[in-house]
């Protein structure tokens, strides 16, 4: 028993210095202490100033910083991953232009008022006017230069005539005009506005006996007209006119498409016919012109047409070839009908100035020319050639044209060609 205690003393005694060394080092006051208390401190500044930087870390997750982004969140982009969905839809660019018939109901009134904002449209008088304006120009420029505060002597008189027949009114008409200026006004001062006046008197004279409107004889059934012409002065937009005019009047019109070396003649008279309710006889490409305007005029005939309007090509006046296609054309319809054709149309382009005196001169004497239609007087400074085709060769001019409109083409009227070719005022 005494051993036991003893054996259990003794192993307490040697498990006493094993827990008293650990706390000794920090409350024993020996002379090694002062080292341990200078390294101690040390450690423990660290340590504080470690602790420094958390209060910062609180300050960034401060509760105002989630409160600051949740009052963003409603205008700012970060809901904005929403609208990115908007690439999905492409649609919604589509309800962008929604507003604009908005605009455009807005704008409808000006739109519809615009209409009432347009011109009237001239009348033919007017149209005439203009048309006619740069050969108007051209004569009354330098009558005025001539005539500006001076006599009449034979050197005016020699200018006047010179400015007549580069007018293209042809020496005869200028000759005349001269004459009669210097039978009544020689020595004495003239204005430019009675030799205007004088002018226009004598082109009238010449011009009104040979304005007459194309007319149909009711005794043939059809009338047949061959409309002939050079390349380009307008012969199936010719026809085409002639065809609304007469169907307005009440006739049944048929169309014969007799230019077939052009496909866009064909069409263009086709379509003249759609807007006319005229029929046409038409054929391919290349066929037979003279077969054709026959077969054209017994369908006519057969339907009891007033009137047959036979297109053809156009031609050079100086080819026999072409030329003598003509011909046959014209014999071939005589074949059914011994009289046609009742009228022979040759239709003159005004630019080409007196060369257009050749071109009469040629088709008359091939298929027997009785008509004229000048067209294109909108766009030359030579209206005068009219003036001296009618002094030379006498033959009626049934219609003129000064523009590509359907009103364009008219009956020739003497009196207003001329004051209008002056610059003069109708009936003053």
């Amino acid at each position: 028993m005494f051993d036991w205690f003893k054996r259990k003393k003794t192993e307490a005694e040697t498990k006493a210095p094993e827990t008293v060394p650990a706390p000794e080092p920090a409350a024993s006051p020996t002379a090694e202490t002062p080292a341990l208390d200078v390294p101690a401190p040390e450690p423990v500044a660290p340590v504080v100033e470690a602790v420094v930087p958390q209060p910062e870390r609180v300050v960034e997750a401060e509760p105002l910083a989630p409160v600051a982004l949740d009052f963003r969140a409603e205008p700012e982009p970060p809901p904005a991953p929403e609208p990115v969905v908007v690439p999905e839809s492409p649609a919604e660019p589509v309800p962008v232009v929604e507003p604009v018939p908005v605009a455009e109901q807005s704008t409808a009134p000006a739109i519809q008022a615009a209409p009432e904002a347009e011109a009237p449209k001239k009348g033919w008088l007017a149209r005439l006017r203009d048309g006619l304006s740069k050969s108007t120009a051209r004569l009354t420029d330098g009558i005025t230069s001539i005539f500006t505060k001076r006599k009449l002597d034979e050197d005016t008189l020699e200018e006047l005539e010179e400015l007549l027949i580069q007018a293209d009114l042809g020496p005869t008409m200028a000759a005349k005009v001269t004459a009669e200026l210097a039978r009544t006004r020689f020595g004495k001062e003239v204005t430019p506005d009675e030799v205007k006046a004088s002018l226009a008197a004598e082109m009238v004279k010449v011009l009104g006996p040979i304005a007459k409107p194309l007319a149909i004889d009711p005794a043939h059934k059809p009338h047949v007209v061959l409309v002939v012409g050079v390349n380009g002065t307008g012969k199936t937009t010719t026809i085409g006119k002639y065809a609304k005019e007469f169907r307005e009047q009440g006739r049944t019109v048929w169309l014969a498409a007799g230019d077939t070396f052009r496909a866009a003649a064909v069409s263009q008279l086709k379509i003249w016919g759609e807007r006319t309710g005229a029929p046409v006889v038409a054929k391919d490409t290349g066929a037979d012109a003279a077969g054709l305007a026959y077969e054209a005029l017994e369908r006519a005939k057969a339907a009891g047409a007033d009137v047959l309007l036979i297109d053809t090509a156009g031609r050079l006046q100086n080819k026999a070839g072409l030329m003598e296609e003509l011909r046959k054309i014209v014999r071939v319809i005589k074949k059914l009908d011994p009289t046609a054709p009742h009228t022979t149309l040759l239709t003159l382009d005004a630019t080409t100035g007196q060369n257009a005196h050749s071109q009469v001169e040629i088709f008359r004497d091939m298929v027997q020319v009785n008509g004229l239609i000048l067209t294109k007087l909108d766009g030359s400074a030579r209206g005068g050639v009219l003036v001296s085709l009618a002094d030379k060769f006498g033959l009626p001019v049934h219609a003129i044209g000064v523009g590509e409109g359907v009103d364009d083409l008219r009956p020739f009227d003497a009196d207003a060609f001329a004051r209008s070719l002056l610059g003069m005022k109708q009936g003053g």
